[in-house]
């Protein structure tokens, strides 16, 4: 009797509990509850945290996060207003603001997710189709450094009136006007990531390498003038040197020359008859080499030192 006693209370105390936890729910401060009784939604939405209780196995607790939430969506090919193809990537920050709201139109942060999809997808294509490339590539009228020309050189000459924030400010606007129908709040709109088409990015691809070629062949044409330019400074310099140095040559050996016939004619004057046959003798070797031959009458100047000299006996 003892042990169906304790059997009874045991019992007792374990539908106890499993009434107690259907009846009793927490919600916490990243957390809001919609109470729905047989499908159907009950009362207000709850949105500050504490201890709550409701009615066991016939109303059922639908948690929704308060937080702000993230988009992603998937890259999109869209064709610009000039007719290019390009992938945009675009990103989203959302939250649900009317709980009540969202269980009764998508029910789940999923289909919420599928419906964003849309919704955003077509107002960023909207926008983007209204709108040159380069709008949405540039946000303002920054100059091009050399190594961003990405874009065709005429494109380069217009001036950005919306630029790609202020695009995605106009898919925020156009998007937020349709989602709170479904009891959300967009918060953001960004693009993440433009880029041409497989097809559209070989050929940029292929007009950036000629850019790249045309600029290193404009560095060379730099360089052989600055060259050029070097080059014939040092020549100029050169001959300019060449022609002093040989200027103060010409005066050096003027001068020595000067010096030599002042010491000639001292010495010509102090002993001319010495003098001249000095310099009769500087000649003979001068005028007769090894293979010359120099024929003169016996009575010629030339020999007159050697006629002079007496025979030794």
């Amino acid at each position: 009797m003892r042990a169906e006693k304790w059997i009874i209370i045991i019992v007792v105390i374990i539908v106890g509990l499993i009434i107690l936890s259907g009846t009793l729910y927490t919600v916490d401060e990243t957390q809001q509850v919609v109470i729905t009784q047989f499908g159907e939604p009950i009362g207000e939405p709850i949105t500050r945290a504490g201890l709550y209780a409701k009615t066991p196995f016939i109303q059922k607790v639908n948690y929704f996060d308060k937080r702000i939430l993230s988009w992603d969506g998937s890259p999109t090919q869209v064709p610009t207003k000039d007719k290019k193809y390009i992938w945009v990537d675009t990103t989203a920050r959302w939250r649900i603001v009317d709980p009540l709201k969202f269980l009764q139109s998508v029910g789940n942060e999923r289909t919420a997710l599928g419906r964003l999809d849309d919704i955003i997808d077509s107002a960023t294509r909207d926008n983007i189709t209204a709108h040159l490339l380069y709008e949405v590539v540039r946000n303002s009228n920054r100059e091009f450094l050399t190594t961003e020309l990405t874009i065709e050189r005429e494109e380069l000459k217009e001036k950005v009136n919306f630029g790609r924030y202020l695009i995605t400010r106009y898919i925020l606007e156009n998007a937020s006007k349709i989602v709170p129908q479904y009891g959300m709040k967009l918060i953001d709109v960004r693009i993440k990531r433009v880029n041409y088409v497989e097809e559209v990015r070989r050929k940029v691809y292929t007009r950036m390498i000629s850019e790249r070629k045309r600029v290193a062949a404009q560095y060379r044409s730099e360089g052989e003038g600055a060259k050029a330019e070097i080059e014939g400074e040092k020549e100029k310099e050169l001959r300019k040197i060449t022609s002093q140095a040989y200027k103060k040559a010409q005066e050096i050996k003027g001068k020595a020359d000067a010096e030599a016939t002042k010491i000639y004619a001292q010495a010509y004057n102090k002993d001319p008859e010495f003098y001249s046959f000095l310099r009769t003798l500087e000649a003979y070797p001068e005028t007769l080499g090894k293979d010359s031959w120099l024929i003169l009458t016996s009575d010629a100047d030339f020999f007159k030192y050697l006629k002079s000299i007496a025979p030794k006996k």
